[in-house]
Parts: C-alpha cells; structure tokens; sequence
C-alpha cells in the first residue's frame, strides 16, 4: 500500500509538471534562455548642466537599429553603482603620487555608501633581466571604506604606462562576474590618465569592445602632460625622455604603405622635429580614443590642467555617477550573428536644451 502511495504521488508530480508546461508561454522560456537583457545606462542634464532626476520609465523610449523595444527594466538614480577607478602612474605623474591618491580619496569618499569600488593601477616587474610595466588590480570591487584607503596606500607606479591593457583588465577581471541585479546597467570605470599608452600587449579596439559589449559607462580624467613631456623629450637621448618602440611603431604605422616617410629604427635616430610630432600624434590619438570610447558608452571626458583641477572633475564624475537612469531590454532580433547594433533613447517631456548621454550600442553573440 505504502508503494502505491509513492507511485500515485510520483505521478500526481508527473501530470502537474507537464500541465505546468503547457502553461507557461513560449516566449518567456525564449527570453531566458535564448536572449540577453541589454543594459543601457544614461544620464540626463539640464539646459544648465543640472542632472535631471525625477524621470520615470514612462518618459523613456528605446529604439535597436530603429526597432522600438519593449523596456523592461528600469533603475531610478538611486540605486548603487560599482566603479572600477584606474589611475595612471606612470610617465609625468610618478612624482605626484601622494596627490594622486588624495585625489582617488576624495573621490571615493565622493560616493554613497552602497556603491563599490575597485582600484587599479600599474607597476614594474622584471622578467627576461628586462623591466616591464603591467595592470596592477589593487582591490576588487568592495564597499568597504577602510579596505579602499589601505588600498590606496598600496597604490605604486609603473616605469610604462600599459593603459590600454588596464582597460583590457578591467573589462575581464574587475567586471569578470554579471553584476548582482542591484547593479545591473550600473558600472562605470573611471581613468585617471592622459590616455598615452607605451606599453600593452592589447589595442585600444580590442580593449574598446571588451568594455562596450559590457555595457561599462566609461569616464575619463585626461590629465595634460604633453608639456611636461615633451620638456624632457628634446636634446641628447641618453638624457632625454624617450618613446618606447611600441610608440615609434605606432607612428609610423599611421601613414600610408607607400608613404616615403624615413624611419628611424629606435629613438636615438629621431631628430628634435620628429620626436614633436611623434608626441603630438599620440597626444591626439589618446584624445580621440578617449572621446570616442566615452561618447560609444555613454561617459564623459574632463580635461583636467593638472592634479588639482582633477580633484574637482573627480566630484563632477562622482556627482554623475549619483544621478544616472539605466534602462534595459530583450532584444526583438534573436540572431546571434556578432553584428553591430546600434541603440537610441528617446526621452519625452524634457525642457528645452535638456542633453542626454546613453550607451549607443552593443555587438550581438555569435553562434
């Protein structure tokens, strides 16, 4: 008897889990298993360059190559946020590194205290008798204060400046995990850096892609440090400051096949003309890569003269970061074809000269 009881109730559960799915609509099951929700964080301003932070999600439309899409999740600015903070200490900064992390004290203290913070920074180490530079992920993502403050203390400096790397690191190890929902479309990185690399193994595209398929809202202090370099770039070059080959390639990569440009094979080839120009070319390079990379995810760039105007763009980040919407939705197109889709946020009922910031797109998977 007691065997037929356990066999009736084995089929009871039988019967109520296949009604259960013949219930439970196709489209859910399509959804979770098959789609992505796709994050897209934004800020709003005012015609004054107030943040605007009383939207809800009735005011927002969002639009995947021009395809109005269902919004499914919204988050007010008062949910949390998690910060990757990358400061560059290398090059022209090396002597300021008390300042530097004052600067990254203020604004961690800037932020609320739900949010999470990791640091990352460089230094050297030595391998084939030969000094290299590389990512140093200080802490991981914590909302311990007092852990971020040691952390700071543990912050060094690096004789390269592996900055494209950094962002590779970033997007791979400090952003590893999915967020928790609490911070879903609510990651950020924030770089301290005048966006000169001399060092990486990765490119800026691929260090790009890796942030913006994440949906990481990047924002850049661009601190100047062109004139400084270049002071010490001129003269003798066993005295001066000198590029990496790395930089040199880099140069000289950017003409034409059949240019008939000379090149130099290391710096020492290089006469004081040629090292100008090769410096200004790199400064505007990091100036476009970071303006692109920010505008693509929705940041900011703030030029910054030296460390004290970056301690007050460091409060306008931490203001930004307080008062930023995210939204997210599945995607109407189911193909996993690892294609470019592009992202628009219609906004009704802003006043006039209102300015809005979002992330603009995301590659799709691939099968």
């Amino acid at each position: 008897m007691r065997l037929l009881a356990v066999l009736v109730l084995l089929g009871l559960t039988g019967v109520f889990s296949s009604l259960d799915a013949q219930t439970k609509p196709k489209d859910e099951e399509v959804v979770r298993v098959d789609t992505e929700l796709i994050d897209v964080p934004l800020s709003i301003t005012d015609k004054a360059g107030k943040p605007l932070t009383n939207l809800t999600k009735n005011n927002f439309v969002i639009y995947e190559d021009g395809k109005a899409q269902k919004l499914e999740e919204f988050t007010s600015v008062s949910a949390p946020f998690e910060v990757a903070l990358l400061l560059d200490t290398s090059g022209s900064t090396r002597a300021d590194l008390d300042l530097i992390r004052r600067a990254a004290a203020d604004f961690i203290a800037s932020l609320r205290p739900g949010d999470r913070v990791s640091i990352v920074s460089f230094r050297s180490v030595t391998r084939d008798n030969r000094t290299v530079s590389l990512p140093d992920r200080i802490v991981g993502l914590t909302s311990d204060r007092n852990d971020l403050r040691m952390a700071l203390d543990r912050v060094g400096t690096g004789n390269g400046t592996p900055y494209y790397d950094s962002l590779a690191e970033i997007a791979d190890k400090v952003f590893k995990d999915p967020p928790a929902d609490e911070f879903r479309g609510r990651r950020a990185m924030v770089a301290l850096t005048d966006g000169v690399d001399s060092a990486s193994i990765s490119n800026f595209n691929d260090a790009r892609s890796k942030l913006t398929d994440k949906g990481i809202s990047t924002y850049f202090i661009n601190i100047n440090t062109r004139e400084y370099f270049e002071e010490k770039l001129l003269g003798d070059c066993s005295s001066a400051m000198r590029f990496s080959q790395a930089q040199i390639n880099r140069y000289y990569a950017s003409f034409s096949k059949g240019s008939k440009v000379e090149k130099a094979a290391d710096f020492c080839g290089l006469g004081d003309f040629e090292r100008l120009a090769i410096s200004k070319a790199l400064y505007e390079l990091a100036e476009t890569e970071m303006n692109d990379l920010a505008k693509v995810s929705g940041g900011r760039v703030l030029p910054a003269a030296d460390l004290t105007e970056a301690r007050q763009a460091f409060k306008q980040v931490a203001s930004d970061i307080g008062t930023r919407y995210s939204l997210g939705y599945y995607s109407t197109n189911e193909k996993r074809d690892g294609k470019y889709r592009a992202i628009k946020v219609e906004v009704k009922g802003l006043p006039a000269g209102a300015a809005l910031r979002a992330r603009e797109g995301y590659t799709a998977p691939s099968n």
